[in-house]
């Protein structure tokens, strides 16, 4: 039984800590959250107390300045230089004659005068010396900068020319190379047509040498009422078969010439192809020469444009 009370007088005893545990924690998180408070308070206050002055400082600077008091004349110690002299020069007003400041044929301000005269003067050429000089050194540069410029636009125009050498004369190569090319290819041609002449004429010569008109065919005298009817004044002409045989080498003939004619057409077609881009690649060289001389020349005209200006406006 005493160790049952003892138990439970040992849970009570830890709840009863855990409770106080929890109100000590409680009470430490409010006072963090109230230490937290009170100093954004005290920075508020600050922050509103600065305010104020600056607003005060503000005003003050801006409204109540010493030169806006009534009594500022009797206590400004610039009273003494902001007072007028007595005398400013010779054609002051306020010399009169009974002050006696100045009399008939004095020039008080003579050397003075004559100073500035000579200081001004002086000024004046050391001016005209600074800006001959400095006119000489413009028109030096200018002169210096116009050489460089005309030497690059010579050294410019100089490649450019040397490169336009090369192209025409690459141009030139390849219109040498295509004209031999074609040349040879019409040599070629002409070899094959006086071959091909030479046969056609030998094929025409044995076609006439065997045929019925010299080799004086029997059959060609045979008459309408028979076989063995002759007739003398006609001419002997040709049978069936010969004559098949000769429309069919006539045909031979013509698919021959119209092979011939085809692959003429071919290597007209050919040739005419080749010429048209030869001759464009000339066109497409030419206009692209002309770009570049427009381009070169509205660059020159710019820059001397340029020039023109800056030369004015010095």
């Amino acid at each position: 039984i005493d160790k049952d009370a003892l138990d439970v007088q040992v849970k009570e005893r830890k709840i009863q800590e855990a409770a106080e545990k929890a109100e000590h924690e409680r009470f430490a998180h409010d006072m963090k959250k109230n230490d937290k408070l009170m100093c954004l308070l005290e920075e508020r206050q600050k922050n509103e107390i600065k305010e104020m002055n600056r607003a005060l400082t503000e005003f003050q600077k801006n409204y109540q300045r010493p030169e806006t008091r009534r009594e500022f004349d009797l206590n400004d110690p610039q009273a003494l230089k902001k007072d007028r002299p007595a005398r400013v020069s010779d054609d002051d007003p306020l010399c009169t004659i009974s002050g006696m400041q100045k009399f008939m044929g004095e020039d008080l301000n003579y050397d003075q005068r004559m100073k500035f005269q000579k200081e001004q003067l002086r000024e004046w050429s050391l001016q005209q010396q600074k800006d001959w000089k400095n006119a000489l050194a413009d028109q030096k540069l200018a002169d210096d900068l116009y050489d460089k410029f005309r030497i690059e636009l010579d050294r410019k125009i100089m490649e450019e020319q040397r490169k336009e050498e090369e192209s025409r004369r690459a141009v030139c190569t390849a219109i040498k190379n295509f004209n031999r090319i074609q040349a040879a290819e019409l040599d070629h041609k002409n070899e094959l047509e006086k071959a091909q002449k030479i046969k056609d004429d030998m094929d025409e010569i044995t076609c006439l040498l065997r045929g019925d008109f010299l080799s004086e065919n029997p059959d060609q005298a045979i008459g309408p009422w028979g076989k063995h009817n002759v007739l003398v004044n006609r001419w002997k002409g040709m049978n069936q078969e010969q004559l098949m045989a000769i429309r069919e080498f006539q045909k031979e003939q013509v698919q021959e010439k119209q092979r011939v004619r085809e692959q003429e057409r071919r290597r007209d077609a050919e040739w005419d192809r080749q010429r048209l881009q030869a001759a464009r690649a000339q066109l497409l060289w030419e206009r692209h020469q002309q770009r570049q001389n427009q381009v070169q020349r509205r660059d020159l005209d710019v820059v001397n444009a340029e020039l023109s200006q800056e030369q004015k406006a010095k």
